[in-house]
């Protein structure tokens, strides 16, 4: 009855579909059956032929002709069924080669792992033999180094000592030239000195004869004033003689003036000389210094020149020496050349060896790949198999209009863990049940379930949310949306719902779906959408209404209790568009998921909850978390309505278990009352009777629109694995099975072209 995947065409997979002989094909494309002797014919189907079935709606000629709708809704059901158990076998016939392929991945695995095994010893040899020429070619190449340094550190020593040498010759020809300029120096300054000491001589011989020529000027002088006295005395006698006199004492007398003239003169040149005297003797005795430092000079680089000679032969010696050295460590080196290149041959050798071992081990890899990805593929068809099985489920649940249940089971206390009778609860691994399938066992007798999802006691929050999430989002698409945790006290249902406060890993499905809606509200912000959102919680406490949100909630209630009067009355009210209002209740304008938060924070603090034996904290009311959503898409004038309910019910418990005594007998009787009415409902549903006891508590009327309207209904039953709640847990489980087969109204989209008023009627 199964066909194959056929060859994509025109970039469309095209699949092959069996059909009931005599019955409807699935497609317009459908082919005669084959003669085969099976009871399926072969159809050739597409995958918008597929949508296009999920999306057919039924054409009537008269809407009131209900056993034609009948019919034709029985002839669909069968075509899907017929697509659905195609789908379970090409699922099993994946299965069966995914598992080929998984023992075909394992065996070439093993393959590699041997040749890889075999690999390293090659290469671990390899390395070895590598290692060891390596280091035979870093010792000879140390060595070898070594010299060279030797080598070039005796050629340097040798050129340094050469140019010393050359140096030292240079500074001795420079020396003995500067001797030779300096003696030449001394004689002229020794002549210069001859010639200035007769200069000096004949200056003296000119003064002597200049002071004798002055001295008998002087004793000239001294006759002619005698003279002069006596020819005086003889005035009156000799006249004429006086004025001989007079002239001959003018002409004296100038001729003294000459001379004192020649005096000044050869004075000035005489101090001239005596300070051209000093130079001379000043450069002398400076040339005499000049000599005296030259000569030590020539002494010390006499006395220098001698060892360096002696150092020059010691190393012309060593140079003699290190070249033989040099030769000895050339033959060698050459020597340690031929065995490096023997060494590289041998090494290329195992290169090549090593390059073939790598590409078939490449070779093997790549096959190993391979099956990866056809394994991968495979998987990949599994995993779009099973959602479109899914989402084939979930339409013709939506097609029969079933409420959803989810079954969640908790994991056992540390008390619970001791009991030595065994499990109880077990969940099948056949393909059909994995995942929504569960077994309970009580007094040797087994019980099964199936349910739309079975989460066993590992699960965490968030694969628990991931389920629900595309219905959390039909909230924001339109839909009114229920989601309601039934169980007995202690399974689970709080948990389910809020989660552990203070742990951000733990968090139930209130806050995750908040999150979820206000994080998609904010991506959808571009594409023109705006959305008002407003929050209502309350709890149902004794079958009477109770506002978590009111902010005189504590005040009211203690007048209450004094004054004996009943405080606010809230009534429940439904109108003809299947909206539900609960008169006077608290409603909040929320825009983040803070605000969300604290809400649900003052809420939890406000409900009603008490001590049993069977829980230290039990919810002793029904809680009901409300979101209404309004958006507006400002581009397209297109407008939502969509309402988002969340409710955790009181857990069922007995009598006998609970220990309930006074006010907590009183809470457990209103409870199990309201879940019995709730049972009544359900059974009422699931036979279709004309009239359905929604009033008979506050909680059924208040859930009419999800149980018997045109909402998106899911249920978690949560189940406790103890032995001794065995029996309430199998009465939950009898519970959510009728549950699940209860048909109420199609889910319907609320949407409409924008009002002039920002709000709806129910806001």
């Amino acid at each position: 009855m199964v066909g194959t995947p056929i060859t994509p065409i025109n970039g469309r997979t095209r699949l092959s579909f069996g059909v009931v002989n005599g019955g409807h094909d699935l497609g317009p494309s459908s082919t005669p059956p084959s003669n085969a002797g099976s009871d399926y014919g072969s159809v050739e189907f597409t995958r918008e032929d597929v949508e296009a079935l999920l999306n057919e709606k039924s054409k009537r000629k008269d809407r009131f002709n209900y056993k034609e709708r009948c019919e034709n809704m029985i002839d669909y059901i069968k075509r899907l069924k017929v697509c659905i158990r195609w789908f379970q076998d090409l699922e099993l016939s994946y299965s069966l080669e995914q598992e080929k392929l998984k023992n075909s991945l394992e065996l070439n695995q093993q393959k590699c792992m041997e040749l890889e095994f075999l690999l390293k010893i090659k290469e671990e040899e390899l390395n070895s033999i590598i290692v060891e020429l390596r280091r035979n070619c870093s010792s000879f190449q140390e060595k070898l180094m070594k010299e060279e340094s030797e080598k070039t550190a005796a050629v340097e020593s040798l050129v340094k000592e050469k140019e010393a040498r050359l140096n030292f010759e240079r500074s001795q020809a420079t020396l003995s030239e500067d001797l030779e300029r300096a003696q030449r120096e001394l004689q002229t300054s020794n002549q210069k000195i001859s010639s200035l000491n007769d200069m000096y001589k004949q200056l003296q011989d000119y003064i002597t004869s200049l002071q004798q020529y002055n001295g008998k000027l002087h004793s000239e002088l001294s006759s002619a004033e005698e003279e002069l006295k006596r020819v005086e005395k003889e005035k009156a006698t000799v006249v004429e003689n006086l004025t001989m006199l007079r002239g001959q004492l003018t002409l004296s007398m100038s001729s003294q003036e000459e001379a004192t003239k020649q005096k000044e003169i050869l004075a000035s040149e005489v101090a001239s000389l005596r300070v051209e005297l000093q130079q001379v003797r000043d450069d002398r005795d400076r040339q005499l210094s000049q000599l005296q430092t030259l000569t030590s000079d020539l002494v010390k680089f006499k006395d220098s020149s001698e060892k360096s000679c002696s150092e020059l032969n010691n190393l012309a010696i060593k140079t003699n020496e290190l070249e033989e050295k040099c030769s000895l460590q050339d033959n060698q080196l050459k020597a340690l050349q031929e065995q490096l290149e023997s060494a590289e041959k041998k090494l290329q050798v195992y290169d090549i060896s090593a390059i073939e071992t790598r590409t078939e081990f490449e070779g093997q890899q790549k096959l190993v790949n391979e099956l990866e990805r056809r394994l991968a593929d495979a998987e990949s068809k599994v995993i779009e198999g099973e959602k479109l099985r899914k989402k084939l489920h979930n339409t013709i649940l939506e097609l029969k209009g079933n409420i959803r249940v989810f079954c969640r089971v908790r994991p056992l206390l540390p008390d619970e863990g001791c009991s030595t009778e065994g499990k109880i609860v077990s969940y099948p691994t056949s393909m059909e049940a994995s995942g929504r399938g569960i077994e309970l066992t009580q007094n040797g007798q087994k019980h099964s379930f199936t349910f739309d999802k079975v989460f066993a006691p590992d699960a965490r929050q968030e694969e628990v949310f991931t389920e629900i999430s595309q219905l959390v989002q039909s909230a924001l698409d339109g839909y009114k949306v229920c989601i309601f945790a039934y169980g007995q006290t202690g399974s689970g249902k709080t948990y389910t719902m809020m989660g552990r406060p203070g742990f951000p890993g733990e968090k139930g499905l209130i806050p995750r779906s908040l999150e979820q809606i206000f994080q998609t509200r904010q991506s959808q912000q571009p594409q023109g959408w705006k959305y008002e959102m407003q929050v209502s919680m309350l709890e149902i406490y004794n079958e009477t209404i109770r506002d978590l949100l009111s902010t005189n909630r504590s005040t009211s209630d203690a007048a209450r209790v004094e004054n004996g009067t009943p405080g606010k009355q809230y009534t429940i009210k439904h109108d003809a568009s299947g909206n539900t209002h609960v008169t006077d209740l608290t409603v909040v304008d929320v825009e983040s998921v803070k605000e969300v938060a604290f809400l649900l924070n003052q809420a939890a603090n406000c409900r009603s909850v008490g001590k049993t034996q069977m829980n230290e904290q039990s919810s002793r009311s029904h809680f009901v978390f409300t979101l209404r959503i309004y958006g507006v898409n400002e581009s397209t004038d297109q407008q939502v309505q969509g309402v988002l309910n969340l409710i955790d019910l009181a857990g069922s418990e007995r009598l006998s278990r609970s220990g309930s005594t006074g006010d907590r007998l009183k809470e457990t009787q209103a409870i199990n009352k309201s879940l019995s009415s709730l049972s009544d409902v359900i059974f009422a549903l699931a036979k279709k009777d004309d009239h359905i006891p929604f009033r008979n508590s506050k909680l059924t009327y208040l859930l009419q629109p999800c149980l018997g309207g045109d909402s998106k209904t899911l249920m978690f039953v949560n189940i406790s694995p103890d032995q001794a709640s065995a029996g309430e847990s199998l009465c939950s489980l009898r519970f959510a099975s009728r549950v699940n087969a209860c048909e109420i109204g199609t889910p319907r989209r609320h949407t409409n072209v924008r009002p002039t008023e920002s709000r709806l009627s129910y806001f």
